[in-house]
């Protein structure tokens, strides 16, 4: 599933021009029984299996470093924002480690994970997705991967403003013109321009971004999957 998404576009590139490079673990490579077992049945009871610890510890400890981040995929995490992709982006190894069924092994959580992630109030098959999602918002901010060193910083939520109203060629498509401003070749009054749409665009979509600005509110490599 991982290899699939990170083996494409934007994330290929980035492997292509020595920007990231991917390694993809399989936990039944660490599991201890003749049938690779990763899971067990809840201690308690209850429905649905949970990840056992002999193998995600392996695993982990197999790549992990002295520079190494391992994050847990999980509903349960700090919810995923821009600025955590852009302090992510900074980090040298990061280890990902994609939940499944009911969930990991609490020891897992308090031995061998430095942080939990989330990315959004909903639940998923796996933790493979989130992960895919949370690499890929990271390594597009890598220095070179873009191309444009200014594009990455340009995008939403690199502030708390959603991005402008974009258009391209034709000026006039079915009766709907390009805004004038864009066509004056005015770069002070693009800016202006944008600026003035992404603030309304915000205050009409989502205000509470607005809000966390007023208040001063924070939202708050490598990859190994």
């Amino acid at each position: 599933m991982l290899d699939g998404v990170l083996g494409q576009s934007m994330m290929k590139r980035a492997v292509n021009g020595g920007h990231v490079a991917f390694r993809f673990i399989n936990l039944r490579d660490f599991a201890e029984d003749k049938h690779r077992t990763t899971d067990e049945r809840p201690f308690g009871g209850g429905p649905g299996m949970v990840m056992k610890p002999e193998p995600i510890f392996k695993a982990v400890e197999s790549v992990r470093t002295e520079k190494s981040r391992v994050i847990l995929m999980c509903p349960q995490g700090t919810p995923f924002v821009q600025r955590r992709a852009q302090e992510l982006s900074f980090e040298e190894h990061l280890i990902f480690v994609c939940g499944h069924y009911e969930g990991v092994d609490e020891r897992i959580r308090e031995s061998i994970i430095d942080e939990e992630i989330s990315i959004g109030d909903y639940v998923l098959t796996n933790g493979a997705l989130p992960a895919a999602v949370v690499i890929d918002s990271i390594v597009r901010l890598i220095p070179g991967v873009l191309g444009g060193e200014g594009s990455a910083a340009q995008e939403s939520f690199s502030e708390p403003l959603l991005e402008y109203p974009q258009y391209t060629r034709p000026p006039e498509f079915r009766g709907m013109s390009v805004p004038e401003a864009l066509l004056t070749g005015n770069h002070a009054e693009i800016a202006r321009w944008r600026r003035q749409q992404s603030e309304k665009r915000t205050a009409e979509r989502r205000p509470d971004l607005l809000k966390n600005q007023k208040t001063g509110a924070k939202t708050s490599g490598c990859s190994d999957v």
